[in-house]
Order: C-alpha cells, then structure tokens, then sequence
C-alpha cells in the first residue's frame, strides 16, 4: 500500500443535510408548523426521525426532525403542541441536541429521564387532536401515541397530508440512484433459494409484506444508492405462499440486465400500485404478515380496512440475514484484511504527523478514508467517521463538521469508521494518545480495553443472549463506579447496514448470539469535556468446542485486524490471560496484515505490536 492516503471518495462529506440545519430556524418554522396544524384541525402533531422505511439512514427529503428542529442525530422525537414543544434524544444524542436546538421553542429531554408518550401524557390538553403521519409511524409506535393521547384525555389523529411537509417548500425529491446486482460469490445464496426459505417461515399467513430495504436487498441480492453509507434501494415487495412475488420498485432505477435478472424471480410494480395490492389481499380476506420494526401504520390499516387480517410481529429476514453464510463470511475476512491494512497505515501516518500540530479532526478523517480508497473495493464509507480530538471524543457519536472541526494536539484522539466494500462492511474503533497520557486516561483505557477482551475471548452455552455478553463488557468499570450509555455491540451486515438486527449486545439484547452473527465489541468511557475512550472490532460468533463441555458452545472470530494503543495501557492491570490474548492478537496482526504495508507502516506496526511480555522484562 501506499504511504500516502490516496484521494478520498465523493462519499466524503463533512455538511450532510442534517448538518445544514440552523437552529435559529426552530422558533418560526414551529410557529408555520403551528399554524398548519391549526388550518388542519389540528392541536398537535408528532414528527420522527425515521422515513416510511424506518431507516437510519434517510434521503434528504425525509429528514423532518432536522427541518424542524436543528437537531442532526439519526435518532429522536418531536412532539409539537399549540403551546409546548419539545425534543426526545437518547443518552449517545444529549450533548449534540444541547448544541443544536433552540430552546426558545423546544424544550430538550433524554428519553431515559422523560418519553415522548410520557410528556405528551402529562402535556396534551383534554379534547386536543393529535396528528401524526401513519407512513412514518409503525403500528407498534401508534398504539404507543394513541394510549398517551388518551390519558390526556386526547385523541391520536392519522394526518396522512403531512403538516410538516406543507411548510417545507423547498424539500429535496427523492432520490433515485440506479440498482446493481449483488454478486453470487459475495452473496452465497440466489435469490429463489431465499424466497422459499422465507415461505416456509410464513407459518398462518397468506403473504409477507418486505417493508424494510435492507431486507428487500438481501432477498433479491441487489443493492442500491438511494441513501448515504448503506447500499440499499428504496422500494417493497409482497410475497405470497405461493406464486412468484412482486417487487414493488421505480423503473428508472432499473438497469436493462437488473430488469432481466429480476424478473426472473420477480413480478415488477411500481411503488404506487402496492397500495391496491394490499387492498385486493384484504378485500380477499387474507392475512397479512407485517414487520413490526418497518412496516406503516397506514398498511396496517388499508389492509383491516379492506377486510382482512394483519399479523404484526419480527420479520423472518431479519434472523436469516443476520445468520452469515461462508461466502458472506469469507468477504468479511477478506474485506477485514483490506481494512487493517488501510487503519494501520493509516495509523501509522497519525503517529508521525498529528504531534507537529497541524493535523485537524478533518484532515485525519480524510487520510484514513483515502487509505480506504487505496486498498481496494470501496463503495462508501459505512457511516460518516467520528473523528474526535479531547472533548469532541467524549461524545460517542459526535460527527466533525466544518463549524466543529478541533486542532489535534496533546491528548487523546478517537477514530471511528468503516468501510462499504463490494464483499463486506467494516467498523473500527481505534483511541491514540498523542503526548503523555495521564494516569487517568491509562486506567480508563485499560478498563475499556479488558472489557473488549472479556468478550471477544468469552466461550458461552448456545442460546446465550445479547444483555448477557454486555455485563462481560461493563464489569471492569463497574469495578470503578464507571460505566458507559450505549450497547457494547450491535449487529452488522454483509455489504449492508454496519447497524444491523435482531442480534445486540446490550442490555437490551433480549436475541441469542447464534453461529455466523457479525457484532462489534465496543466498550467506552466518556468524560464530559475532557477525553473519550472506545475499543471496537467486529466478531464473528462460531462454534466453540471448550475441554470437557456437556452443552453446545459459541465463541467469537475477531475480524478486525489493527493494533490498539499500548502507550495508553496499564499493563500491570491485566491478569495473564489477557495478557496473553493481546500479544496472540498483536502477533496475528503483524503475520496477516504486515505484508500488505509499506516498509515505514510495516516498521511502526512492529514496535506498535511488540509482545507484552517483552516489555515487561524491559
């Protein structure tokens, strides 16, 4: 590889939409949604983060929270009312929505403290009408609305001409990026073999409604454009038990040989027609099998409007999915191998430009991501990378703007990042110390670092689930009083969503970690205005055989292949276990990604990666 980035794709972007939005805007874009809502019948209006696909990732044209509010997060909730409004993020999103969002017309709220069912509850007035979009609510999240509504005394109002989208009159269209195939010896499976496993998960219904695209695009084997850092295609497809099913796709995204692959499997519909076919199946009494995590409300509703049934509940593709074939497996270790050596070079470059005090948080971004685009096979980044210096890296999900970009100097330094490759997606957290570390930030990196190790070596009884691999995680700083606001991992996909269900380690993981699932292990620490700490690689869970088991095991491959900060470890913290899997690790990662880096690279990976072991004899 080369020892200097190479160019960095147009997936660089540092002012996304949501980036854009000015907070000032907040008090008169409320008072036009207000009166909207007013010429409407309205007393109030709900407005997600989410499109009509639940995605964390939306079009430009459906980022109404941001509209609104100012607030750029990929998670949250606005309640307006005639004369109260506020703003719901999680625990990653406080500081961020501190910065952003006006408080002249929102008020701000962490949803662990206060929901948005409970302050619209405690808020609404008694007889008020309260509007929301059912596209971009799922039945599950109405019914939610509708019963705090109603303890107000209130009633829940589907609003399908959206108030909201009336006042923004210079709303972006719809994106419509072409569609590519997703190649056989990436994907492992064709299409018609997935479309009969799905059948046979359908159990009492008559048809599955694919309403999420990250689903749609493993089904089909396609992939798209039509959002930024996950190849995915906007659309649907009904699936019946039996007879071919339709996809429900804009033609003009449709190359002339994705035409006629598809349609080998596929009836093709245009988006606008799905809603008569939903109508016909109701009409037809038949039951419909929704998704509850991405379907509409308002599907739900045309389909018992017609007169049939709906049965709500978790998507049969979503568990395939997350279960990695050994092709999807061996593109994640090919891809992993490409990505180490980016990050290392990468790293290796920071080490000797970031203490001469140029380098800011921007320019670091872009280095790595022109290491990226140098080792091959990148499509987009898999979300826009945290680069964060000092403070910034205290917010877990902070996202360097032009306005934010930070001078890198003496401190702790926190990268974040991955990659869209044409055979597997990537994610990696590395934290670098560029000076002396304080005493502290070693004891906080050691803790971090411990509980990353705890889970990556764990070997657990089958059935083992999420919540119960992230207490291995928090341990070594519940030990401290310490711990931290987010899951230890979430699932990734396979040339698809770096965030990817059911599977999580949190505590909240209520799935079992089964054989072929991708997560990422990342513990953190985060002092407010002072430093950040995360460790993350992703693990692929497999079978374990431990001596003398009486139960099936699992156990996890670590895929990620890059050195952590040893300067900010305390090594006389560890016990020799985990002694003994840093240096395994580090050696592993001098045999299989040394030979891929220039000599300068290859020369700091090998101090980078010196054994333990030998540095404590010295």
């Amino acid at each position: 590889m080369s020892q200097h980035p190479a160019a960095p794709p147009r997936a660089s972007k540092f002012q996304s939409f949501a980036d854009t939005a000015d907070p000032a805007q907040g008090p008169p874009r409320l008072a036009a949604l207000r009166a909207r809502l007013a010429a409407q019948g309205l007393d109030g209006f709900v407005v997600g983060r989410a499109d009509e696909y639940q995605g964390e990732y939306v079009p430009a044209g459906a980022e109404r929270l941001a509209w609104l509010t100012g607030f750029g997060g990929s998670a949250g909730t606005a309640v307006a009312l005639g004369h109260a409004a506020a703003l719901f993020v999680d625990g990653r999103y406080v500081e961020q929505a501190a910065a952003q969002v006006d408080t002249r017309a929102f008020e701000r709220h962490n949803v662990a403290a206060t929901t948005p069912e409970a302050w619209l509850a405690a808020n609404a007035k008694a007889g008020g009408r309260i509007g929301y979009d059912p596209m971009l609510f799922t039945p599950g999240q109405r019914d939610r609305l509708r019963a705090a509504a109603q303890k107000a005394g209130a009633s829940l109002v589907a609003a399908p001409d959206n108030p909201l989208d009336a006042c923004w009159t210079d709303r972006p269209a719809p994106p419509a990026a072409p569609i590519w195939m997703h190649p056989a010896k990436f994907a492992g499976e064709g299409a018609a073999s997935k479309i009969a496993r799905v059948r046979k998960a359908l159990g009492e219904a008559d048809a599955l409604l694919v309403s999420d695209p990250h689903g749609l695009a493993w089904l089909f084997n396609l992939r798209g454009g039509d959002v930024a850092h996950t190849p995915i295609a906007l659309g649907r497809a009904l699936l019946p038990k039996f007879g071919k099913p339709t996809l429900f796709m804009a033609r003009e995204k449709l190359p002339a040989p994705v035409l006629r692959a598809l349609g080998r499997v596929a009836h093709l519909a245009e988006p606008a027609e799905l809603a008569e076919a939903l109508a016909r199946l109701g009409r037809d009494g038949r039951t419909l099998k929704l998704d509850a995590a991405t379907a509409p409300a308002a599907f739900a509703e045309a389909v018992e409007a017609a007169g049939g049934k709906v049965d709500v509940g978790a998507d049969p593709i979503a568990a395939m999915k997350a279960r990695k074939n050994a092709a999807e497996l061996a593109g994640a270790r090919a891809a992993h191998l490409r990505d180490g050596a980016a990050l290392c070079e990468f790293l290796a470059w920071f080490d000797a430009e970031a203490p001469k005090g140029r380098l800011t948080e921007i320019d670091a971004a872009l280095a790595l991501e022109g290491f990226r685009v140098a080792a091959g096979g990148l499509r987009d980044l898999s979300f826009p990378s945290i680069s964060a210096f000092g403070p910034h890296a205290a917010i877990p999900h902070y996202r360097v703007t032009e306005r934010s970009n930070l001078r890198i100097g003496r401190g702790v330094y926190l990268i974040d990042g991955g990659g869209q490759y044409e055979d597997g997606t990537t994610d990696v957290t590395r934290t670098v110390t560029v000076g002396k570390p304080t005493r502290e930030m070693r004891d906080r990196f050691t803790r971090v670092l411990q509980g990353h190790v705890a889970v990556a070596a764990a070997t657990f009884p089958a059935g083992t689930t999420g919540v119960q691999l992230d207490a291995l995680a928090r341990r070594p700083l519940w030990e401290a009083g310490l711990d931290f606001d987010h899951g230890t991992g979430h699932g990734v996909g396979s040339c698809l969503s770096v965030h990817e269900g059911p599977q999580s380690l949190s505590k909240r993981g209520a799935v079992a970690i089964e054989a072929g699932m991708v997560v990422s292990d990342e513990p953190g620490y985060y002092k407010p205005g002072a430093f950040g700490i995360r460790c993350e690689n992703l693990l692929a869970a497999r079978e374990a055989k431990p001596a003398g088991a009486e139960r099936a095991c699992l156990g996890f491959e670590t895929l990620t292949l890059a050195p952590f900060d040893l300067r900010l470890l305390d090594a006389s913290m560890l016990t020799r276990a985990e002694l003994r899997w840093l240096d395994a690790y580090h050696a592993r990662v001098r045999r299989e990604v040394g030979p891929l880096l220039s000599k300068p690279a290859r020369r700091w990976l090998a101090a980078a990666t010196a054994p333990l072991s030998r540095r404590r004899r010295a």
